[in-house]
């Protein structure tokens, strides 16, 4: 017991020093406002998103938030939001790598995003994408990934996309291993071989009818969840009458149980002519992140150009004028009599901008 006991108190510390920075080095993060801390302290103390959580929300009419991100800094952002879950999707593949497709991204790859995404979001119920290719061929392998996402990507669910028999065999397949299955219907970016590009689906009758048959097929699977992207209105109403588990929609509509979009496509971050490009024109853009971001970096370089930053205020890591000596008198006798004189005009600099601390 008392080695059980010593083994707690060790992995306690170890975790205290993990996360908190040394005082002496890093004074942050801080919250930005009074909201923003209200709002993550909140979060913080809310209990985690689990299924059971959703269909509980589903049940009561209560629409599910659903953000697409990458990284922990973004994950931070969504667990503070109190947003019901985070999605760590193959679209990092254009987001984040500045491919044309979600194809070129590996399962590797991914399971980085999903480790950092878990580092970051405490609260909400955590699902990774098995990407293209890591799945298809049996539901053996489907299996296998879907292990990895959970036991090496920390994840709570995994998602899957497409409606053939053998996704349906294989997301049968991941929740008989007990893992929760979000399924993916109309456009899925992983088919755009067959699709013939990113194109909407469920716009002609028997279009619209597949939609509603495949994400009835992923219910009777076991899935929790079903995303419906790029689909009319009526096609996703549709969807979401005939299921009993939540819909969540992307371009399709008012009528779904929630709604998902990518974190940098909501946040208006991007202004590359790619990004252009490959954000969504369904996409509402509730921030123009993407201009705050390139006047702070425009206005960083002009600062360090006309060399006002660092100024005194941030330049805080001092050493007194008495050591200041003794450090130009022990390079003089390096022979480095230019960086002694660099360190005393250095000196005299910061003693203007406010006197050198006496030596203690």
């Amino acid at each position: 017991m008392m080695m059980m006991r010593r083994a707690f108190r060790h992995l306690a510390r170890r975790r205290l020093l993990s996360n908190v920075p040394e005082s002496a080095v890093y004074g942050g993060p801080r919250p930005q406002d009074v909201a923003a801390e209200g709002t993550a302290g909140a979060g913080a103390a809310a209990r985690r998103v689990t299924v059971t959580t959703l269909r509980g929300k589903h049940r009561r009419g209560e629409p599910i938030t659903v953000v697409t991100a990458y990284d922990y800094p973004s994950a931070v952002h969504v667990d503070s939001a109190g947003i019901d879950v985070c999605l760590v999707g193959d679209s990092a593949a254009m987001v984040v790598h500045g491919h044309d497709t979600t194809l070129p991204i590996s399962l590797d790859v991914m399971l980085e995003h999903c480790r950092a995404v878990a580092r970051g979001a405490t609260r909400p119920l955590l699902v990774g994408d098995l990407p293209f290719g890591c799945y298809e061929s049996s539901s053996t392998r489907a299996v296998d990934s879907a292990v990895r996402v959970l036991k090496e990507g920390g994840m709570d669910a995994i998602k899957l996309e497409g409606g053939a028999p053998s996704r349906i065999s294989a997301a049968k397949a991941i929740v008989e291993a007990g893992i929760a299955v979000m399924g993916h219907v109309g456009l899925t970016p992983q088919a755009i071989s067959v699709l013939g590009g990113f194109r909407p689906q469920g716009r002609t009758v028997d279009s619209a009818v597949k939609v509603v048959e495949t994400a009835l097929a992923l219910q009777e699977a076991g899935c929790f969840s079903v995303v419906l992207e790029c689909v009319p209105a009526p096609v996703a109403a549709a969807a979401t009458s005939a299921l009993q588990i939540p819909t969540i929609g992307i371009g399709a509509g008012p009528f779904c149980s929630g709604q998902v979009l990518v974190y940098h496509d909501l946040l208006g971050m991007m202004q590359h002519p790619h990004h252009a490009k490959v954000t969504p024109k369904f996409c509402k853009q509730f921030g123009n992140v993407g201009h705050v971001i390139n006047k702070a970096l425009s206005e960083y370089k002009q600062e360090v150009e006309t060399r006002s930053f660092p100024g005194p205020s941030h330049t805080p890591y001092k050493i007194t004028a008495v050591d200041v000596d003794g450090f130009a008198n022990a390079l003089q006798k390096m022979g480095l009599d230019e960086a002694a004189n660099a360190a005393a005009a250095a000196a005299e600099d910061a003693e203007k901008d406010g006197k050198l601390p006496e030596n203690k």
